[in-house]
């Protein structure tokens, strides 16, 4: 069954990688798969995601609105901005924990962070929320919430794919060295 997925967040925290090694784990069971990428200005901090498309189906990468089985959220506020996306059945795993942008930093603006986790509780049927602090501190580590977030989409169900599919991706994308520490962070569940 075809799947379309987008991951969305800021730049510097994996989206892209995440998206790579979905497409890894795809591919290494013979899945077509298309993806598109918009990274912006993600060196600072900017707005990043990626459409990917798994399965048979349509030949173009991105994936239009109203027709997302599942996003993958990074950053609470950039899921929000990508829910016009969201098929009305589709899901949603999101990091609970924000990235401020410059404004916000520097008093401009405030960053509603309640308002905008409230917003998706009332606005997605299928919300899956990872308490991002408690997986860096459980974990060790900050870095591994892309894959964290990937671990948490595959149990949903609604990945189509396995956390052994992103297993063997994992191990062959990445150095040796992470390979423990990523393997903890796909099989993380919140307390």
């Amino acid at each position: 069954m075809p799947k379309n997925i987008i991951l969305c967040g800021v730049g510097g925290q994996g989206t892209i990688l995440a998206s790579k090694l979905i497409a890894a784990a795809a591919m290494a069971k013979d899945i077509k798969i298309q993806s598109a990428e918009t990274i912006g200005m993600a060196q600072r901090g900017g707005s990043v995601f990626s459409h990917l498309r798994m399965g048979s189906g349509p030949h173009a990468p991105l994936i239009g609105r109203g027709k997302a089985d599942l996003i993958i959220g990074f950053e609470p506020a950039e899921t929000v901005r990508q829910l016009p996306f969201l098929k009305p059945d589709g899901a949603v795993v999101v990091s609970s924990r924000p990235v401020m942008p410059v404004s916000a930093l520097i008093g401009d603006t405030g960053y509603p962070l309640e308002e905008i986790l409230d917003y998706l509780r009332h606005h997605v049927q299928h919300l899956t929320m990872v308490d991002a602090e408690q997986a860096a501190s459980d974990l060790g580590s900050a870095k591994v919430l892309n894959v964290v977030l990937l671990g948490a989409a595959a149990r949903s169900g609604e990945l189509g794919l396995g956390v052994d599919d992103l297993r063997q991706a994992v191990h062959q994308k990445m150095p040796e060295k992470v390979h423990a520490l990523n393997d903890r962070a796909l099989n993380y569940t919140s307390r």
